[in-house]
């Protein structure tokens, strides 16, 4: 017998109005964007990922479209460190994971979901979280609610980013 895994909230993804330009760019006009932002700097930003590896997947990215790494000026990998670094406190503060995986798809053969517009992964990561799902049915369980660790992130963000002020 076969079973199916109904998952409404790829629905608008898939149906959906396509955006114009790089939904990364100017998270303000893309509303499926703008609504998980969990920080903001100066050069790049922190958002979830709307269709996440994990529970607390999220991606920090530089407002200004790149591509190539070494295009980012000083600056910009200055504060994607510095935003990394936040993230990876905050979630481990919120989540407590057992490790994480930090990474980039830099290319279309590297994976990469959106080619022209470079973000990096952080994703929180514990023993066991990994199953035959991804593998055999392109399913992966996401076990915490996303609108509700939403609102935590954001606070533990706000309080994170004033302490280390």
């Amino acid at each position: 017998m076969v079973k199916r895994l109904y998952a409404p909230w790829r629905e608008e993804f898939i149906l959906g109005p396509q955006p114009d330009g790089c939904i990364f760019c100017d998270p303000s006009r893309h509303r499926p964007v703008r609504e998980l932002i969990l920080h903001r700097g100066k050069r790049a930003y922190v958002v979830m990922n709307r269709y996440p590896y994990t529970s607390g997947h999220v991606l920090v990215i530089p407002f200004r479209h790149v591509a190539a790494l070494e295009d980012l000026t000083v600056s910009e990998r200055s504060e994607l460190m510095s935003l990394t670094a936040l993230s990876t406190r905050v979630l481990k503060s919120i989540q407590d994971p057992a490790g994480m995986n930090i990474g980039m798809n830099l290319g279309r053969a590297a994976g990469a979901g959106i080619e022209g517009h470079l973000h990096l992964h952080v994703v929180p990561r514990w023993v066991g979280d990994t199953n035959f799902l991804p593998v055999l049915a392109d399913t992966r369980i996401v076990s915490v609610d996303l609108l509700k660790l939403k609102r935590t992130l954001r606070t533990a963000f706000r309080r994170a980013s004033r302490s280390a002020k």
